[in-house]
């Protein structure tokens, strides 16, 4: 039985050898596959069902919430007084997007248009889009800062014309109306007479030039030749570098298309991404750690220096002329109208704009930016981009609509495009990137330590047997030598002689 202990144990060790290797064959083996998993798994292409599906058509919710800036002293505005606003909303439209017209090419890259459409969720709005709100009239307003120097003779014109076709100063229509456009007939007689000098040449709306149209032709990296490209943009509408503004550097087109980053991120990787919509390139900073329904995550959020103006951020020089920091001048890109973009309510912007508008009260939680990115994938969780729409305006002699308004960047609309992953696809990833891992992991670490508690546990049996063995023969080696010493001595003390001890010697001798 003894013996058979020891082989058994010896069997066990060997199990225990084999399971300990097996376990640090997978402490240094399993992070080199599940990454190349992730490469294979995140690059652009029609076999990865998921990731492919994912990025072709935005699988989860994804909304835009509309706050308006509801003018309540336009009266006294126009004799020089403070503005008094108040936020009505949000209008809340679930936007669909869906990629068209993609075509792979040769060089990694592929290219592709995205349309958006927007459908009002009236259970999701606190209000509907026929609540009635007063704002600047951007036509008549706008046009004034654009026309202040053109000769005054021109500008008396040109104020006539605005009371021929009854534009005054503050518009007050339906939401609906100034989101996706109404009738004047200043802008008919404009993109008749005029054309090109408004962005659309229908019905004239804040958002009338988004709803069913696309973002632009993109043209960005798959991946499949350097997996820390996916995503980046090539070209847009056929351009490398922008002609907006002043620098090459603010001219430069950088980052992803804002939907998806390279993976395998790290706390000192940033967020950068190309935006039609802001005319610029843009990019945002690791703030902290997170976890979402047990999925890591880091929050990325936009530095104070993002829409800093050039004198306190000497690379955004390229961006003006500015005005206050916090606030980009976008009237390059947008038909040379006096228009600026910002954070809500202000937010991180120079504090003197707080003091030119009354009920403004920004804060971080409200109107803040971000994007949970989940980093070993690069695919965001959870989203939610803030931006605000600003008016310069100002008192314009010969244009009598201007009254004795005092210069203020006045706030007509914020909105927030919010999205995060749910249902059957976070489902997906929580299995594929919590659950899985974390099998992973506890079974390599188990084959360690079970292999471990095998070598030790059998390796102690098989010292205790050999023990035992080694014990048992010199119990009985002791026993004989007792036994033979015994004989010995009784024989002496008796005084049996060795003849008597042995008869054949005796016989012998006879």
């Amino acid at each position: 039985m003894a013996v058979n202990k020891s082989k058994v144990a010896i069997g066990f060790i060997v199990a225990g050898v084999l399971m300990l290797s097996f376990g640090l064959m997978f402490v240094i083996v399993g992070p080199a596959v599940m990454k190349d998993q992730i490469t294979k798994n995140t690059m652009i292409d029609p076999k990865n069902e998921m990731s492919y599906t994912m990025w072709k058509d935005i699988p989860v919710p994804f909304y835009m919430s509309v706050y308006f800036f509801n003018v309540l002293n336009p009266k006294e505005i126009l004799k020089g007084e403070k503005p008094m606003v108040e936020q009505k909303g949000p209008y809340v439209y679930r936007k669909r997007c869906q990629k068209d017209n993609i075509t792979f090419h040769p060089n990694n890259t592929v290219s592709y248009r995205e349309y958006r459409k927007y459908f009002f969720e009236p259970t999701m709005s606190k209000g509907n889009e026929s609540d009635v709100v007063t704002i600047p009239n951007m036509l008549v307003l706008g046009a004034a800062v654009m026309m202040e120097n053109l000769p005054f003779a021109l500008r008396l014109m040109i104020s006539a014309s605005f009371k021929t076709f009854n534009e005054g100063p503050f518009l007050t229509k339906t939401v609906g109306e100034l989101m996706w456009g109404y009738d004047s007939g200043l802008v008919d007689f404009l993109n008749t007479y005029l054309p090109g000098m408004l962005p659309s040449s229908g019905k004239f709306g804040l958002f009338a030039e988004f709803n069913n149209s696309n973002t632009g032709l993109f043209t960005i990296f798959t991946g499949k030749d350097d997996i820390r490209n996916v995503h980046k943009v090539d070209s847009w509408n056929g351009l490398t570098e922008l002609n907006y503004w002043r620098t090459p550097q603010c001219n430069m087109i950088n980052g992803t298309a804002g939907q998806m980053w390279p993976p395998f991120m790290t706390k000192e990787s940033t967020l950068p991404f190309y935006s039609p919509d802001a005319c610029r390139s843009m990019e945002l900073v690791y703030q902290r750690p997170g976890e979402m329904h047990g999925i890591p995550l880091y929050r990325y959020v936009a530095p104070k220096t993002l829409f800093a103006n050039g004198t306190d951020y000497t690379p955004n020089e390229g961006f003006c002329p500015c005005r206050q920091s916090g606030l980009l001048n976008v009237s390059s890109c947008r038909h040379n109208s006096p228009v600026f973009i910002s954070h809500p309510h202000f937010f991180n912007a120079d504090p003197v704009l707080l003091d030119y508008v009354h009920g403004l009260h920004p804060n971080e939680e409200e109107h803040g930016l971000f994007i949970d990115i989940h980093p070993q994938t690069g695919v965001p969780l959870n989203v939610s981009i803030r931006l605000q729409l600003n008016l310069y305006m100002k008192r314009v002699s010969g244009i009598t609509e201007t009254g004795k308004i005092s210069e203020v960047v006045m706030p007509m609309i914020w909105f927030e495009e919010s999205g995060y992953i749910d249902g059957p696809i976070l489902n997906t990833f929580h299995t594929n990137l919590v659950i899985l891992p974390a099998v992973m992991e506890y079974m390599q670490y188990g084959f360690i330590a079970l292999g471990l508690m095998t070598i030790i546990i059998a390796s102690l049996v098989h010292y205790k047997v050999k023990r035992s063995r080694t014990k048992v023969s010199i119990e009985v080696e002791k026993t004989m030598k007792n036994k033979f010493d015994g004989d010995v001595v009784s024989n002496g003390n008796t005084g049996t002689s060795a003849e008597e001890q042995s008869p054949l010697l005796t016989d012998k001798m006879d």
